[in-house]
């Protein structure tokens, strides 16, 4: 199963466009998860999968393995919906 982590701060000027992405994947029914790198459990996840600016998207499988990100940067929809089939093709 394909989740995807979102990580963002309050004083990011892209992140609520990040938020309102997940949003509608969430309501596509992909598993998302918010951090937030400012509180410790935030920036505990954002180590693990090396986020050093928001947002930033990450997918990751089952495993918890990353399998696509987007650092810095808001990607399309359709670049999400495209890396979601090429992880479940995998």
């Amino acid at each position: 199963m394909i989740s995807l982590k979102i990580f963002t701060q309050q004083s990011c000027p892209r992140c609520p466009a990040a938020k309102a992405l997940g949003e509608k994947l969430a309501g596509e029914g992909l598993a998302v998860e918010y951090f937030d790198v400012t509180n410790s459990d935030g920036l505990a996840e954002s180590h693990m999968y090396m986020v050093q600016s928001t947002p930033s998207l990450v997918l990751v499988n089952s495993d918890e393995d990353e399998v696509a990100a987007w650092r810095g940067e808001v990607p399309e929809l359709h670049e999400i919906q495209t890396a979601i089939k090429n992880a479940a093709v995998d």
